[in-house]
């Protein structure tokens, strides 16, 4: 592949939501160039769920059975490489990458993901993915019936308890700090015997990623099987930014029903886009992105 070589569009992300989008614009012959960084937020997973056909795969094996299935349609071609800058034109787009090679394309896909930030908490990264978990749909069938921590406040850690009160009957909130909801959601709480814990954490003690004990500043433990958190993120990209894409207040991409960004020509799918994190929505959101890259590009020629 040469420097000059130009395409009908570029999906900057090659994971669940981009591939994707790229088999929906290979199957209408467009000629498509995937730059992929090969950091797909859910790595540290051991096991992917809730994604009819593949529950319980290893999710790299269903990226790599996409990008095998992908590369058979000859108009996609996929590069290992980490796009740092987008410029407009006035054919479309310019993306330069880390390896300091430069494409261009008339449309643009972002299926960037997100970056989870760890807390820092010593063994909170280790467990992040296997016991320290994000989403109930995604894991909470895994740890059913056993004991479970939430380590959130307020309202998201009482929306948090709702859903994981169904899986099990053993939960306790860790806040961390002092404990910040509304009487109402107190009264709740001890009624399904819902135990809140304002302790600070000082660590979380595991085996190999599998939580064991809980380590309070006050020197006291608990142990629990899996403690669901949320924790903060940023963007995997800046180059959205940069092009002048619109995010919401939570630091998500805007991105409209047909995954169109306020930007003419910019898409994005996935992570990046959507508070439902999960290997099935990202590959929803990327088939529509794709389509609707398709249907652009019909409306800008024919």
């Amino acid at each position: 592949m040469n420097d000059s070589e130009k395409f009908e569009v570029i999906i900057i992300g090659g994971s669940y939501a981009g591939l994707s989008a790229a088999m929906a614009l290979g199957r209408s012959l467009r000629n498509v160039l995937i730059i992929d960084g090969e950091a797909p937020c859910n790595r540290f997973t051991p096991h992917s769920h809730n994604f009819i056909t593949h529950d319980g795969e290893v999710p790299h094996l269903i990226a790599q059975k996409a990008i095998d299935q992908v590369l058979e349609y000859d108009t996609i071609k996929m590069i290992k490489d980490f796009a740092i800058h987008a410029k407009k034109t006035d054919i479309g787009f310019e993306i330069s990458t880390k390896s300091k090679q430069s494409f261009s394309a008339e449309k643009l896909i972002f299926a960037t993901g997100i970056k989870d930030l760890m807390l820092d908490i010593k063994g909170f990264s280790d467990c992040w993915g296997v016991s320290v978990i994000h989403c109930p749909y995604c894991h909470g069938y895994e740890f059913r019936n056993q004991k479970t921590g939430i380590l959130s406040n307020g309202d998201s850690a009482f929306h948090l308890a709702q859903l994981v009160h169904n899986l099990t009957d053993d939960v306790v909130i860790l806040t961390s700090e002092k404990a910040n909801f509304s009487s109402e959601q107190q009264a709740k709480l001890r009624k399904h015997n819902i135990q809140i814990i304002e302790n600070k954490i000082l660590e979380i003690q595991h085996d190999n990623g599998y939580i064991k004990n809980v380590i309070f500043e006050d020197g006291s433990k608990t142990n629990f099987d899996a403690i669901y958190a949320r924790i903060p993120f940023k963007q995997h990209s800046e180059i959205p930014e940069s092009l002048g894409c619109e995010f919401t207040d939570t630091g998500i991409l805007k991105a409209d029903a047909y995954q169109k960004t306020n930007i003419s020509g910019i898409f994005a799918c996935g992570d990046n886009s959507s508070q439902m994190r999960s290997v099935s929505y990202a590959v929803a959101t990327g088939n529509i992105a794709g389509a609707m890259t398709n249907m652009e590009l019909i409306d800008d020629k024919f």
